[in-house]
């Protein structure tokens, strides 16, 4: 059994996701739900399924002694960054080498590094009228956006689409292929 953690620190929608993705599954389990924002939807979401959720903050976050015990505790295997916006400790990275994995909007290299998230991604994409972006699963090191990539799919961007249609059109992406790709990547390695 491969044991995930969730970190996230917004709405949560990719984290549900997953949840329901791996609910019935024999191999892999989601034990925890780690978040940074403390009125964060995806604390309501990990509620909801049943799962463990621990708000932490950045003292929390930077400690070894304490991060690692949590995971520990949670027995973590693998984690899983799913809209989290914190650059990883590489204390962490060092624990957990090639066993942190990140969703990203855009096709990296493009659009990527410290700022780009969320909408900020999908307005760049917009004014340098991209004809495709789509979505990179990557694995995480100490530079925002830079680890090996796992997977990447593309959509088409219409000259007319405004950063919200195309937002709309890479979460579906991300949901359609983020619990796919962690399940090969739990149960292959892919590394």
């Amino acid at each position: 059994m491969q044991n995930l953690a969730i970190f996230a620190s917004g709405a949560g929608s990719n984290a549900d996701n997953i949840l329901h993705y791996f609910e019935k599954s024999s191999t892999i389990r989601v034990n925890l739900v780690v978040c940074n924002v403390p009125n964060a939807g995806v604390i309501e979401i990990a509620k909801k399924n049943c799962v463990p959720c621990i708000v932490i903050d950045k003292i929390t976050f930077v400690s070894p002694e304490q991060m690692l015990s949590i995971l520990k505790q949670y027995q973590i295997d693998r984690i899983v960054l799913a809209g989290f916006l914190w650059l990883i400790p590489s204390y962490l990275i060092t624990s957990f080498r090639n066993n942190i994995v990140n969703i990203h909007p855009s096709l990296l290299p493009k659009y990527g590094g410290k700022g780009m998230y969320g909408m900020n991604v999908h307005k760049a994409v917009a004014e340098n009228k991209e004809e495709i972006t789509g979505i990179t699963i990557h694995l995480v090191d100490e530079i925002y956006d830079n680890g090996r990539i796992l997977f990447q799919k593309t959509i088409d961007v219409d000259a007319k689409d405004t950063p919200e249609e195309i937002a709309h059109k890479v979460h579906q992406l991300e949901y359609a292929y983020f619990p796919e790709v962690i399940e090969e990547w739990c149960q292959y390695g892919l590394v």
